[in-house]
């Protein structure tokens, strides 16, 4: 099985659904223009991150209409999206990834496992670690602070995931710049990692821009089984897209070399 992944790295109007989805359109047809069969995109994608004050209008559920343009933007597009998005369900909020088919509309809902900090005062953690199966191949989803836990993904790829992707907005302010060195080329730094030592593949979406006092830091990548980062962006809006291959000859030579997850020493 062969296919091209795009990430997608946009900015965000905070608290407007309509220009968002806009923009994801557009995103969606350059993703399609460039042989994407899936475009993953940043979370909170449809309403920016810093919502906690309008969750309660901005936050929709399963079979609204959010989610119902983006299965109209996947067929239109003829591509998989996976895109952020705040739900609602029995008077919580979460958090969550919508991935969604060109053929039939929403493959699965992911709800945000790991909360970092405030946002356990808005959502509800989800309790689901979520693998889709796909025409592509089994997709292992995740949100943003979820890749920070290894132990986390690896359970994605025991469960069977061919490919992680993570849908995040990486935030700094001048602080933990200036002071600690949190950079995009950290956390794209990451998603190398959590391919390597797992021996898969990692798309992250992250975002750009700016929400009050803090940045989205960019730095979006695609990353092989080895942690060699196949595209990647730095800084601004944009795609970038690679050919994920999941069975070829290349692949079984490394992994027969790469042998780390059956090496591990479970037991201390």
């Amino acid at each position: 099985m062969e296919f091209r992944v795009a990430v997608v790295q946009m900015d965000c109007v905070p608290g407007e659904v309509a220009p968002n989805l806009e923009k994801i359109d557009s995103f969606a047809e350059a993703s399609a223009r460039a042989g994407a069969g899936l475009a993953v995109f940043p979370e909170c994608a449809t309403t920016g991150y810093f919502i906690a004050d309008r969750l309660a209008t901005l936050a929709e559920p399963a079979n609204g209409p959010v989610i119902a343009r983006l299965a109209a933007i996947a067929q239109r597009h003829r591509l998989h999206l996976a895109v952020g998005l705040a739900v609602t369900e029995g008077g919580r909020f979460y958090d969550a990834q919508a991935l969604l088919s060109p053929v039939s509309g929403l493959l699965g809902l992911y709800r945000k496992v790991h909360l970092f900090a405030a946002e356990r005062q808005w959502y509800t953690a989800g309790d689901t670690a979520l693998v889709v199966d796909t025409p592509l191949g089994r997709i292992g989803m995740t949100i943003c602070y979820d890749l920070i836990f290894p132990d986390y993904i690896r359970r994605l790829v025991d469960l069977g995931a061919d490919l992680i992707i993570n849908r995040t907005d990486w935030i700094t302010d001048d602080y933990q710049s200036t002071v600690w060195g949190w950079s995009g080329r950290t956390t794209q730094g990451l998603a190398a990692t959590r391919a390597l030592e797992n021996v898969t593949f990692v798309a992250m979406a992250n975002r750009v821009g700016r929400e009050g006092e803090f940045r989205s830091l960019g730095w979006s990548g695609i990353a092989s089984p080895s942690g060699q980062m196949l595209a990647g962006l730095q800084e601004g809006e944009g795609i970038a897209v690679a050919t994920i291959t999941l069975d070829s000859p290349d692949l079984a030579r490394w992994r027969a070399i790469a042998t780390y997850r059956a090496d591990r020493r479970a037991d201390l």
